[in-house]
């Protein structure tokens, strides 16, 4: 029998077969005992594979006197170490807990610090069987009927391909694999492609959908007669005031999507745009104090910290993502039962003025709410004040008034005395784009 044969005809994990079968596999609506029950088993699943599959972690759960066996999930999951991006950068096998040959995937982060990549392995049912099952009909309403352009990353990094297998496999959508920039994958190609096959459905990066609007403009495509019925937002941190500039630009809806190379998707933005709905079949979020490691009660920010549930490969244990964010706990009013998450930021993206620390979507909502700023932009702080360095937008030609405005409103809303850098062009790129530049240490 051929490799595909085999893994075709694997038979399903007892965790999908009992919780995602017969017709319950809509995760976004489930009542709320249903997802406890199944998150405290995938919980335990997984941390008995971890201990009893990886030396790096059987270390840590020793060293903590932790026995996943006899924890109560999920109460006692922060009785577990955290997990940082310095522990696994540079060791591609340090998280591994199947047999190598077992191996199907490697993903690779698009990000490095000193050269050393954060790497992902997959089995063949992480990728097709495991991370397929949470499915979110609410979360996500994509059908047959849809063409999706999937303008993210196809190399290295999990999204282009990750969204390739979720809107083909679980949801039966036509996908054009489009990619973010490239030998191949130009802007200019991207927005004939979106054209020529009708688009519905477009995902890709705040930055490269401003982009590829400026790139419309040039070639004199209308993109409000596109049939886009929405477009997700995702790979970086967004405004209300800077999706309200793409929604304009487009002429068509957006919506965040939030997930991480190391996790998987973690929150998906409803129509309701009040947060993120957490995945809740695909990951269990905790929100902790960034300097204790201490939970923090719901509504407090904190770091957002996530244990995967689905994938066997490399488990992922009581992450540190890195970003900010608070937990809601009420109901929504979109029908999804799943609660939320509103970000505020990377740790690593704070903007730090004197004594005081303030969220980079923060200031760009302030930035982005007046007209006259164009749509590229920088925040450089320098000790206790902030230089802002912009483009501004066409026809905008009393730059000094402009600078003033902008002076005047960072300090009256915020207290921040800001000066402001006018320039022709801020860098384009197909990477993601670096809106705090921090100064040297």
């Amino acid at each position: 029998m051929s490799f595909l044969a085999k893994n075709y005809h694997r038979p399903l994990p007892a965790i999908v077969r009992k919780y995602f079968a017969n017709g319950s596999e809509h995760v976004d609506i489930w009542p709320e005992d249903r997802l406890k029950a199944y998150q405290a088993e995938a919980l335990r699943r997984i941390l008995m594979h971890a201990y009893e599959r990886n030396g790096f972690y059987r270390e840590k759960f020793q060293a903590a006197g932790v026995v996943p066996a006899r924890l109560s999930l999920p109460d006692d999951l922060a009785r577990i170490p955290l997990t940082t991006k310095d522990e696994i950068r540079g060791k591609p096998w340090l998280l591994l807990s199947v047999p190598r040959q077992a191996v199907s995937q490697i993903h690779v982060s698009t990000g490095t610090t000193g050269g050393e990549e954060i790497y992902i392995p997959h089995t063949w049912e992480d990728l097709h069987v495991n991370n397929m099952s949470p499915a979110m009909r609410l979360l996500i309403p994509v059908g047959e009927s849809d063409v999706v352009i999937n303008a993210l990353p196809h190399e290295m990094s999990s999204s282009g391909l990750a969204f390739h297998r979720t809107f083909q496999k679980s949801y039966g959508a036509m996908v054009v694999p489009m990619g973010k920039g490239g030998y191949y994958s130009t802007p200019e190609r991207t927005l004939r492609a979106s054209v020529d096959l009708g688009a519905t459905v477009l995902i890709t990066t705040p930055s490269y959908a401003v982009l590829l609007a400026e790139v419309a403009q040039r070639m004199d495509i209308d993109l409000g007669a596109l049939p886009l019925r929405f477009m997700w937002l995702t790979g970086e941190g967004c405004s209300p005031a800077l999706r309200d500039r793409i929604e304009k630009l487009w002429g068509h809806p957006a919506y965040f999507y939030y997930g991480s190379l190391e996790a998987g998707p973690i929150g998906i933005e409803c129509s309701a745009r009040n947060g993120y709905h957490m995945a809740g079949g695909h990951v269990h979020v905790e929100v902790v104090d960034p300097t204790t490691g201490e939970a923090v009660a719901p509504g407090e920010i904190g770091e957002v910290v996530v244990t995967e549930l689905t994938r066997m490969a490399s488990p992922l244990i009581r992450y540190r993502t890195g970003d900010i964010g608070y937990v809601e706990k009420s109901r929504c009013s979109c029908g999804v039962t799943l609660d939320r998450l509103i970000l505020r930021g990377r740790a690593g993206d704070q903007v730090r003025i004197g004594e005081k620390t303030y969220g980079p979507y923060y200031l760009e909502q302030f930035l982005l709410e007046i007209p006259d700023v164009g749509n590229w932009y920088q925040f450089l702080p320098q000790g206790d004040q902030l230089l802002i360095r912009l483009e501004a937008n066409h026809g905008s030609e009393d730059r000094d008034r402009l600078a003033r405005a902008i002076a005047s409103r960072f300090e009256f809303s915020t207290g921040i005395k800001a000066t402001v850098e006018f320039v022709d062009s801020i860098p384009r790129t197909g990477g993601k784009t670096i809106r705090v530049i921090q100064p040297a240490a």
